[in-house]
């Protein structure tokens, strides 16, 4: 039976505690221990989920089998790494690291440790998402919308590692890992914090796929919502809602008669998302099957991020848009 630990029970990391502490309860594992930097935190997550607890993940090494780490991106190599390469499973939330430099040290010590090394792109284990995958051939366009209302989490990274990776990971799925982005074209601002809070990139594949994604944190409303053609189909996907749907035509109903739309509402299984991530994980690290995101897949996804946050720099040095910001 896997050890457990969760470090970093701050907004996102105490619900990973909270799906641990259930798996346990139903005899999947054994939650062993919460940590983090602040030691109240780590008392009351540790007290609510009856575990023990630590302010220093180092004690963790040799004591737990897999971990979920849910620090700030820029403590992600370092807690990551040293975990991997003791051999410890390490499921890590996105973004998976700050540099590519840094997820490829990651994925190495994964090699290293013989430890599984997944990264948190929780959309992929959305029921939408779940339900339409199968359906999913030779996308051409995308249109994606993420926006969220104004929160304090998360503001040490840029929108587009924040809310848009999310999308960014799902859109090369669909096409195709082996396909390669050959432009990128994307505008950002910083709206309420000195990060980026709004942008919208386009990507252009070499399959002739186009995806039009926009992601913003200081919306009114939470908008999750996806729509893409491929042959035949127009699909849309409500993160939000759990809802799929795939429209296509639909033959005539008489000889001369104009044919119609048939829109077909896909069956979703409802799992929350968060718990069949983790059981995923825990499902990988027992058995030793691959990942369901694994590591290059979370590189892959960091390496748009990164291409995305350039061209936004190179458009703001626009004399029109830096005169604007200013």
């Amino acid at each position: 039976m896997l050890r457990t630990a969760v470090i970093g029970v701050g907004s996102l990391g105490r619900q990973h505690a909270r799906i641990h502490a259930a798996l346990a309860a139903e005899g999947r594992s054994q939650f062993t221990t919460v940590c983090d930097l602040n030691e109240e935190t780590a008392r009351t997550i540790s007290s609510e989920r009856k575990t023990e607890w630590t302010t220093d993940w180092r004690e963790l090494i040799g004591h737990i089998d897999a971990a979920s780490v849910a620090v700030p991106t820029e403590a992600h190599c370092e807690i990551a790494c040293a975990l991997l390469e003791s051999g410890i499973h390490v499921l890590v939330e996105k973004p998976i690291a700050r540099t590519l430099e840094e997820a490829d040290r990651m994925i190495r010590a994964a090699e290293k440790g013989n430890a599984v090394l997944q990264v948190g792109h929780l959309e992929r284990f959305n029921p939408a998402m779940v339900a339409l995958r199968p359906h999913v051939r030779k996308p051409v366009y995308f249109e994606i919308h993420r926006v969220g209302e104004f929160t304090a989490r998360s503001l040490d990274i840029d929108v587009v590692l924040d809310l848009m990776i999310h999308d960014l990971d799902i859109v090369q799925w669909l096409v195709g890992e082996e396909v390669e982005v050959t432009n990128i074209h994307a505008v950002g601002i910083a709206i309420l914090t000195n990060k980026v809070d709004a942008a919208n990139a386009r990507l252009e594949f070499s399959s002739g796929a186009v995806a039009n994604i926009t992601a913003s944190r200081v919306g009114t409303e939470k908008i999750r919502k996806m729509r893409f053609f491929q042959p035949h189909d127009y699909v849309a996907v409500d993160y939000t809602t759990k809802r799929a749907s795939v429209s296509s035509l639909a033959p005539p109903m008489a000889s001369g008669s104009w044919p119609g739309v048939h829109v077909k509402h896909l069956d979703i299984i409802d799992v929350e998302p968060l718990r069949a991530e983790i059981v995923s994980f825990f499902e990988s690290a027992r058995d030793g099957a691959p990942p369901a995101v694994s590591g290059f897949e979370g590189r892959n996804a960091l390496s748009l991020a990164l291409r995305t946050m350039e061209r936004i720099r190179e458009h703001a040095e626009h004399p029109g848009v830096s005169a604007i910001v200013r």
